[in-house]
């Protein structure tokens, strides 16, 4: 009987042990991870960290970075950047400031036509980059610098107050506990799941990024699906804007969404995606958000000076920039 059982057992045993590393050498694994680590750590260090008030807090932070962190990783799966997601973000809410309380547009209205100003730009950025060959580097660094100028000459460094209760009232509302902006980030994130995993053209966006040449051979209007993405990553922050101006109350350009660009690529890459383009998945990009916002509230939670949390931020930045190339490496020998 033993003679007979051994080898069914080894038969079955092969295909758990197969299991077990294809889910040991998944990325979302290691930053799911760290995410559980960080928040016990964090949580036993000090016990307001754990607070329902301090979660609702990183719920409306979280909202925040991570639905430019989205729209961030769809452009790199792509093989793109975009660098001007937090400028664009901090011009969206003069804009829609602006809009509600200078040209006296009702708060609705004023939501569309910044979204509708956002999603030209990404249109430009998509253009620029596909038919005018342009590198996404430096098309999206011009629209960077050029935001932050059309913020200052629209204000002359002061904020528009006298908004629309309407984005107080999508910014720091609850529904059961839970902060709205937050329900909005985890509506987005599952469109943005179901796009990728569940439709024919994310997965062109995938081909497109792994190898341009390949998609183009097999079919696929590339350029489309890069333009589209740079269009979706310009409306994302557009509408995390509405987020903002609504926790904020004012519209302010004092030093919104400067440097979050590079959360967003800090997130996108911590979560997996390939900065070459091609791989990624939402659950690690998500991940990715929420490890950036338990260390940058952690960070405050124990008092640390904030001049230390850039330097702390950079260095995971630079951590998960050399495992992705130690990956990228690792997966050419494979192949």
């Amino acid at each position: 009987m033993t003679a007979q059982t051994a080898p069914a057992r080894e038969r079955a045993g092969v295909p758990a042990r197969n299991r077990l590393r294809a889910l040991v050498e998944t990325p979302e694994v290691g930053v799911v991870a760290a995410c559980v680590a960080v928040f016990v750590a964090l949580s036993l260090a000090r016990d307001t960290f754990a607070s329902a008030v301090n979660l609702q807090g990183m719920g409306f932070d979280l909202a925040q970075y991570g639905l430019i962190a989205i729209g961030e990783s769809l452009v790199i799966l792509t093989g793109g950047i975009d660098l001007s997601v937090g400028a664009l973000l901090g011009t969206s809410v003069i804009l829609m400031s602006w809009f509600n309380v200078n040209a006296h547009l009702p708060a609705g209205v004023a939501v569309l036509a910044t979204l509708a100003l956002t999603g030209l730009v990404g249109l430009w950025h998509g253009l620029a980059v596909t038919r005018l060959k342009m590198p996404p580097f430096v098309v999206t660094l011009v629209t960077y610098t050029v935001a932050q100028g059309v913020t200052l000459a629209i204000t002359s460094g002061t904020s528009i107050v006298g908004i629309s209760g309407f984005f107080s009232n999508v910014g720091q509302t609850y529904i059961a506990q839970i902060p709205v902006p937050l329900i909005l980030f985890a509506i987005v994130a599952v469109a943005a799941w179901f796009f990728l995993e569940r439709t024919y053209a994310g997965r062109q966006v995938y081909a497109v990024g792994g190898n341009p040449e390949a998609a183009r051979l097999a079919g696929i209007r590339g350029d489309r699906r890069v333009i589209s993405m740079y269009v979706t990553s310009s409306l994302l922050s557009g509408f995390s804007s509405m987020l903002v101006l609504g926790r904020m109350g004012v519209g302010s350009a004092s030093g919104v969404g400067v440097g979050w660009e590079l959360s967003a690529i800090a997130a996108a890459v911590i979560g997996g995606v390939s900065l070459v383009g091609g791989q990624g998945r939402i659950l690690g990009i998500v991940a990715g958000t929420v490890l950036l916002e338990l260390i940058n509230n952690g960070l405050t939670t124990l008092q640390i000076n904030s001049d230390y949390t850039n330097i702390v931020l950079g260095g995971v930045l630079g951590i998960a920039i050399l495992a992705d190339r130690l990956r990228a490496q690792h997966l050419s020998r494979r192949t």
